[in-house]
C-alpha cells in the first residue's frame, strides 16, 4: 500500500474530526481514510490532528499512549522475575544490531557459547542465550543456528525445548522463530490470535497495522501456505463489524 499522490492531511483531519462529532462515531469514514494511507501519512495525520484539535479526544489518546509507554518498564518489573525479566529488559534496551552483515567467526563463537551454556553443561546458563538472542541481527542469528546444529547435532528449537521451560522457553522460541523467518512467525501469531474462545483483537491489529508497510504481503503468503486458507478469509470468519472492515481494508 503506497502513498497516494493526492494526499491532503488537512482534508483528512477535518474528515476524521467530522466523523468523531455528533451522535455516535462514523467508524467507516475513519477506516476508509486510515486504511488507505501509508504509515508515514498516518503519522502526519496524527501530529496534524493533535496540533489543530487539542481537545478531550486528542488529550485522552495522547495521555493513554504516554502512560503506557512510561509504564512499560515498571510493568516488566512488577509482572516478571528472574531470567524472563532480564531477557525482556535486554530487549527493551533496543541494542539489537540493525545491520545485515554476517560474521561467520562470531557465529561459530556464539554457537559454542550457546552449546556450553545449554546442552554442554549441567543446568542452563540463560544469560548467554538471552544476550545473543537479544542483540545479534537476524541474519547473524541464522548463521549461528546453523553453526549450533553442526556443533551439537541438535536443532536450536529442540535444544531450547529440552533445556528451558515456561515463559522463558516461550520467549526464546518466539525470538528464534522470528530470526529464522519473521513473516512465518507473524503468520503463526495471527492464527493463534483467532483460535480458541474469543479473538485476540489487540494482536491482530498490532501485527496487521504495523506490518502493512513492511511485509504484510509475504505474511499473507505464509499464512495461506501454512494454514491452507487465506488470511482474508480467516479474518472474515473470525471477526465482525467495524473491526473486521478495518482489517480487511488494510489487507486489500
Amino acid at each position: 500500500m503506497g502513498e497516494t499522490g493526492d494526499f491532503d492531511v488537512v482534508a483528512d483531519i477535518k474528515a476524521i474530526r467530522k466523523a468523531c462529532k455528533g451522535l455516535g462515531t462514523d467508524e467507516q469514514a475513519i477506516i476508509d481514510i486510515l486504511a488507505n494511507r501509508s504509515a508515514a501519512q498516518r503519522l502526519e495525520i496524527k501530529h496534524a490532528y493533535f496540533e489543530k484539535y487539542d481537545d478531550e479526544i486528542a488529550n485522552y489518546i495522547e495521555t493513554y499512549v504516554y502512560v503506557h509507554d512510561r509504564d512499560l518498564e515498571a510493568d516488566i518489573e512488577a509482572d516478571t522475575s528472574g531470567d524472563v525479566r532480564r531477557l525482556l529488559t535486554l530487549l527493551l534496551q533496543g541494542n539489537r544490531d540493525e545491520s545485515y552483515e554476517v560474521d561467520e567467526a562470531l557465529a561459530e563463537q556464539d554457537a559454542v557459547s550457546l552449546f556450553e551454556a545449554g546442552e554442554g553443561c549441567f543446568g542452563t546458563d540463560e544469560s548467554a542465550f538471552s544476550f545473543i538472542l537479544a542483540t545479534r541481527n537476524y541474519l547473524q542469528l541464522q548463521a549461528t543456528f546453523k553453526a549450533y546444529e553442526a556443533i551439537s547435532g541438535t536443532e536450536i528449537l529442540d535444544a531450547i525445548d529440552k533445556e528451558t521451560s515456561g515463559t522463558l522457553k516461550d520467549c526464546y522460541t518466539t525470538l528464534v522463530r522470528c530470526a529464522k523467518n519473521p513473516q512465518l512467525c507473524f503468520a503463526r501469531k495471527l492464527n493463534a490470535a483467532m483460535k480458541g474462545a474469543g479473538t485476540d483483537e489487540d494482536t491482530l491489529i498490532r501485527i496487521i497495522v504495523c506490518r502493512s508497510e513492511i511485509d504484510l504481503e509475504t505474511i499473507k503468503d505464509m499464512y495461506l501456505e501454512k494454514y491452507d486458507v487465506s488470511l482474508k478469509d480467516a479474518i472474515s470468519s473470525e471477526c465482525g463489524g467495524d473491526f473486521k472492515r478495518l482489517l480487511l481494508a488494510i489487507l486489500h
